[in-house]
């Protein structure tokens, strides 16, 4: 599997989802300039976290507009994996590729911290090899972090078994509510209704090197991995 990590004006989280991706998972990935109209025949897109064009207007606002944007909703719509975390997670929503939109965080601050998040289901590519009963000890920093969707879209949601992760408060009792940044759900990462395009608030790639204490992230990429052998 061939990764391609987008660069936007602003991303400031892409090179740590190559190093994840090359040094830590062994995989090809190659970086993908935001005004490029190639995407390099990668299989996975990934779109990294940061400030893209300074979170003007609105986080991902101006990002959705990008060159390459075009070529990531093409090969999402031919079924192409897509994934966005954080500021990449907020893009995908503004591209209309995944429903719902990141507001700001309820307590008006910028989160940087380690979170507890629970997977859902095992029926998402990065998903899939998880452990439903675990939380996971996964990075987050943003201040536009709370998702929010209407009332319909969070039943289809349920419904179509598209949310992927939900903030937990610890490893000891991974079903306790504890909302982080007020999202509504405790959701931290959906799925399009296709099950192809994902994004999630928290930073699996910062944690994949045992040098920095945590490799709960490690299993993600792992699930997202297993597609290659099965």
């Amino acid at each position: 599997m061939k990764f391609g990590v987008v660069v936007f004006p602003g991303s400031n989280c892409d090179q740590d989802l190559v190093d994840a991706l090359s040094v830590g998972m062994q995989q090809e990935v190659v970086k993908l300039w935001h005004k490029d109209h190639d995407l390099q025949g990668c299989d996975f897109i990934l779109l990294p976290g940061g400030f893209s064009y300074g979170d003007y207007l609105r986080s991902g606002a101006i990002a959705r507009f990008s060159p390459i944007m075009q070529e990531v909703v093409q090969h999402a719509n031919r079924g192409g994996y897509v994934m966005g975390i954080c500021n990449g997670f907020q893009i995908l929503t503004e591209a209309g590729l995944l429903p719902g939109a990141l507001l700001r965080n309820a307590n008006q601050k910028f989160i940087c911290d380690n979170v507890y998040i629970r997977p859902v289901t095992n029926n998402l590519l990065p998903t899939r090899s998880l452990d439903l009963n675990k939380a996971y000890k996964i990075p987050v920093a943003h201040g536009e972090g709370r998702y929010h969707a209407d009332k319909d879209t969070l039943r289809r949601l349920e419904d179509n078994d598209q949310i992927m992760f939900k903030y937990s408060s610890n490893i000891a009792d991974t079903h306790d509510i504890y909302n982080i940044n007020g999202s509504l759900l405790n959701i931290a990462g959906v799925a399009n209704e296709k099950k192809n395009v994902f994004g999630m608030m928290p930073h699996p790639e910062r944690a994949v090197d045992p040098d920095l204490g945590n490799t709960d992230g490690r299993a993600i990429f792992e699930s997202i991995l297993d597609l290659v052998n099965a």
